[in-house]
């Protein structure tokens, strides 16, 4: 099968690359041209080591003291020819190393670093491809949520921005090569959201992220319906069309605008926020294993609510009743602000 793509570039590795060596290259060219001065001096005026160095500096700097002691001709002439020499490479090399430090250079690349470092300990996070106005509300809920994730973003102003934010882990690179999912941890990341803003894209990344890591949980966004079958077959596990839902609601609001509302305040509630959240129940403690709801006590335990239970074959059970028996096999739906999600997880989980 033929390949069209086009090679792998890491703008970040490209961007560090080069100015790592401008700055080698520059450093290189000071420690020459002052070699030279420090021998030429010790051979030419017969100075020692600790003359010759301090002759050579204050010669480079250009700051006019007196030598310490008188140059003969050819000393003079050797002097003369330094000075030219340098006008064009002390100036190149001292402002090759000064922008490095005081432009900025060197502190991006720290926040890269320390950015790359935070990565490499993820584990069960999300991967977000794209940072768009649907890959930057994805953020916000995350974020709000406290769920570890990392972003994948190509275009500079963007990534410039997740820089300046410094909450949100980010990898500057084309999600649609596999290096680049590879870096963001996709084979120890829990899910991925394709939230690009091509339809072709997403396929693409949906294809990778399956090929890569066959149990990833996969949410893609699509802009055409018809792109939505492709979607599926691709690997995605759930594909969201923003335009539908929003036309939900504007239609929900014409007749039921309290429910939109409702549900909205949902999203909009700050630290007393209410959230949704998804459990296995396999993944609970063996002593609250195989009982009914009322047995175990989670409103009274941990202030949170059982609104659904999705049990095997598709079967859904919505706003459970306290005799409800959830099986190993299940998954629990659980409603609560952040503090009560939290005590669940302490108190119930393994």
């Amino acid at each position: 099968m033929l390949n069209f793509r086009l090679p792998y570039h890491n703008p970040r590795f490209e961007r560090t690359s080069h100015y790592l060596r401008n700055f080698r290259i520059a450093l290189f060219l000071l420690l020459v041209i002052i070699s030279i001065g420090i021998v030429g001096f010790m051979v030419i005026a017969d100075y020692s080591l600790m003359d010759a160095f301090y002759m050579t500096i204050i010669t480079f700097s250009t700051v006019g003291y007196s030598e310490t002691q008188p140059l003969g001709t050819n000393g003079r002439i050797f002097t003369a020819f330094l000075i030219l020499f340098n006008l064009g490479v002390f100036a190149y090399a001292v402002t090759n190393i000064t922008s490095f430090i005081i432009e900025g250079n060197f502190n991006m690349l720290l926040k890269d670093y320390r950015v790359f470092k935070k990565i490499e300990k993820l584990k069960n996070h999300t991967i977000v491809c794209g940072y768009g106005r649907h890959g930057q509300e994805v953020v916000y809920e995350l974020l709000k949520q406290e769920h570890p994730f990392v972003v994948i973003e190509r275009d500079e102003e963007k990534v410039e921005e997740m820089r300046n934010h410094g909450k949100i882990p980010y990898i500057e690179g084309d999600a649609t090569h596999d290096e680049i999912l590879e870096e963001a941890g996709i084979l120890k990341a829990s899910s991925l959201i394709a939230t690009l803003g091509d339809d072709a894209d997403n396929v693409f990344v949906v294809l990778s992220a399956r090929q890569i890591n066959a149990n990833i949980r996969i949410i893609s966004r699509a802009l055409n319906e018809k792109v939505e079958a492709k979607l599926h077959r691709a690997g995605a596990d759930y594909v969201i069309q923003p335009e539908r839902i929003g036309g939900f609601y504007m239609a929900t609001m014409v007749q039921k605008p309290e429910i939109v509302e409702f549900m909205t305040l949902f999203s909009n509630m700050g630290s007393a926020q209410i959230l949704f959240e998804e459990f296995d129940a396999v993944n609970l403690k063996p002593f609250y294993q195989s009982k009914t709801i009322l047995e175990m006590n989670i409103r009274g335990e941990t202030g949170a609510n059982v609104i659904g239970i999705f049990e095997p074959k598709g079967h859904y059970i919505i706003n459970p009743g306290p005799d409800t028996f959830i099986r190993q096999e299940a998954k629990i739906v659980v409603l609560g602000n952040q503090k009560q999600l939290n005590s669940f997880k302490h108190l119930m989980l393994k």
